[in-house]
Order: C-alpha cells, then sequence, then structure tokens
C-alpha cells in the first residue's frame, strides 16, 4: 500500500530524501504562471526529482487568478503519492505574482510562519473591488507587508514586474529567479537555467530577468537586519512629465503646464496626471477643457479641507473624460510600448 509523505506528517524515520515539496504559484492571467510551473517542475526533475504539476482556475480578485500547485519528492524508487491541490497548514513555498496574491494566500491559509517561505513580487495590479471605489478604493500595500511578515517563516519581496519589464520579458523568468535566489529548494542555479533553455522563445531575455532576480534574493536572503530586508520599497516612485513631440504640440502642452503648476499644490499631482490622460486620449485642446472643468470645482473648494474636493475632481474629471472604448483600448494595445 502507498503512503503519502509529508514535511508536516512524515513517516516515522524517514529522511529528509523521502519528503514532499509542496509549493504553489498564486498568479493572474497572461503572467505566465503556467510557464513557470512548467519550469519549476522541468528543474525538478532535472535534480533527480519526481514532479507533479496541476492548475485551479478561479476568479478571485480579477478574472483569471489561477493556482498552480506543484508537489515533488526526490526518486528514491518508491513512488510517492502527490495531492492535486494544495491545503490550509501544508505549503512550503507558496509565490504571489502580485502583492495582493499574496495577501488572498495568507487569508485562505496557505501560508504559515513554522513552515512557508513566501516569495512576491511588491508591485500592484488593482483589484476589481478597487477599481470601482468612487475614491480611492486601494488596499493597505503596509497592512499586507506587515501580515507577510508575520504569517511567513520567511518573506522575501521586491518589484519581480519591474525587473522582468527592464529585460523585455515576462515576470515568470523573475519569479524563477526570486525561487531560485531564496535557496528555498535544493537545486542548482544551473539546473533553473537549463530549463529556462530549453524553450525556443526569449531565452536570453528571460536569464537575464532570472539573474538579476536571483540576486536581489539572494541579498534578501541572506540579510539578517534593516528596515528593506524584505525589499520593500521605502516610498512608490512618482511619475515625471516627460513629453516628446512636434514643437506646435509642446508649446500647447507647455501651457497647459503651467496652468497646472499655478494651481494650489495639493491639487498638482494628481492634475498633472489627469491632464496627462486627457491629452494623451485626445489632443492638447481636450486637455484644456479638462483644466476649465478643474478650475469649476477649485473655486469651490478651500484649503481648510486640504483641496479634498479639488483632488477628487481632478481624479474623476479625466477617467469620465476618457471613456476606454473599444477603439481606445486598440490604440493603447497596437502602440509599441
Amino acid at each position: 500500500m502507498l503512503e503519502q509523505v509529508s514535511p508536516l506528517n512524515p513517516k516515522p524515520g524517514a529522511s529528509d530524501h523521502e519528503r514532499v515539496i509542496k509549493l504553489a504559484v498564486l498568479a493572474v492571467g497572461g503572467q505566465g504562471g503556467g510557464v513557470l510551473a512548467d519550469w519549476i517542475t522541468d528543474v525538478a526533475e532535472r535534480s533527480g526529482y519526481i514532479a507533479q504539476s496541476t492548475s485551479v482556475a478561479g476568479v478571485a480578485q480579477r478574472t483569471g487568478a489561477t493556482i498552480y500547485y506543484i508537489e515533488m519528492a526526490r526518486d528514491t524508487g518508491r513512488l510517492p503519492v502527490f495531492a492535486l491541490s494544495p491545503s490550509q497548514g501544508d505549503v512550503d513555498i507558496l509565490i504571489a505574482a502580485e502583492l495582493m496574491e499574496a495577501g488572498r494566500a495568507i487569508i485562505r491559509g496557505f501560508v504559515t510562519p513554522e513552515r512557508t517561505t513566501l516569495i512576491a513580487s511588491s508591485h500592484r495590479i488593482a483589484a476589481v473591488s478597487e477599481k470601482i471605489e468612487p475614491g480611492d478604493g486601494r488596499a493597505s500595500s503596509e497592512k499586507v507587508y506587515a501580515t507577510a511578515e508575520a504569517a511567513a517563516k520567511r518573506f522575501i519581496a521586491f518589484d519581480m514586474e519591474k525587473i522582468a519589464a527592464e529585460h523585455g520579458t515576462m515576470i515568470s523568468a523573475s519569479l524563477l529567479g526570486a525561487l531560485a535566489g531564496s535557496d528555498a529548494l535544493p537545486f542548482a542555479r544551473e539546473n533553473y537555467e537549463q530549463a529556462i533553455g530549453a524553450g525556443d522563445r526569449g531565452v536570453k531575455a528571460s536569464l537575464g530577468a532570472f539573474g538579476a532576480a536571483y540576486d536581489r534574493a539572494r541579498s534578501i536572503a541572506v540579510a539578517t537586519a534593516g528596515d528593506n530586508a524584505t525589499g520593500k520599497p521605502a516610498a512608490p516612485d512618482t511619475p515625471t512629465a516627460k513629453v516628446s513631440g512636434p514643437e506646435t504640440l509642446l508649446k500647447g502642452w507647455q501651457e497647459l503646464a503651467a496652468r497646472v503648476a499655478a494651481l494650489p499644490e495639493p491639487v498638482r499631482d494628481m492634475a498633472e496626471r489627469g491632464l496627462k490622460k486627457v491629452v494623451d486620449y485626445q489632443d492638447a485642446a481636450y486637455g484644456g477643457e479638462y483644466l476649465d472643468r478643474l478650475d469649476k470645482a477649485i473655486a469651490l473648494d478651500n484649503a481648510e479641507r486640504g483641496h479634498a474636493l479639488s483632488v477628487a475632481a481632478a481624479k474623476h474629471l479625466a477617467n469620465a473624460m476618457c471613456y476606454d472604448d473599444m477603439i481606445r483600448v486598440a490604440d493603447l494595445k497596437t502602440r509599441s510600448t
């Protein structure tokens, strides 16, 4: 009779060689979660392990969220019994392709302080509930960080999406690099690189992102102290208004930018973001209409209330004036960027 061997309830007298390692990946559609799961399975098999990979599609925070689940055990000639999906309190490694997916994994009980290594990208993809909130519906990233640090045995987090973008590839490559750099699995780096190299597309870019994430994760894994031990960003980056184009159009943009610079200080940041969106959506003349409407809200506002009405108007006017219809979406998706 076959018995399942797990690190949570090991067979009496079982050695580390007989342990079943359990790994779950939480990814959103389009992030390459399936590719990542295939890579991890390949790495395990190259390292003398038997591995099984499954996936459970779901509609959690947003359409397309999927759990990829992998169990692996050293090939000792004794056939292991693998489960098809993760269980609460029974996951060794949890990889989240976005910060709030890490939070969802914690809520579901997949992360435990005595056992789980939690690896997560610190970037955000807004959940449906965050998008539909009339005001600022963003959930607190700081709370997720604090919860993750308390809930996991080890927590490794940094912006893996940024690393992937810098190398012109998908986040799956940098997630694999973070996994390898964490030393959570007993596999050599070259086995990971060989798994990536076995593909026929984007190998160079994927290896570049893998290496950068590997180095970053390794530095976090060996850190013993410091506020940025998890790679948590000190503060969000503020976008800069860099524009280019024909001189006549630049002149019109500069005039609009000057109007924004003359607004009350608390309003400028949101107004600049809104102006950029509106001008990109149509043209500079449309941007002028946006600022004209915003001026009406500012006239009703005052500093005693922190210009809250003006900031809200700057945000919602831009969204209302830039309806993303089929033509707009096609325009965005066909741009070289």
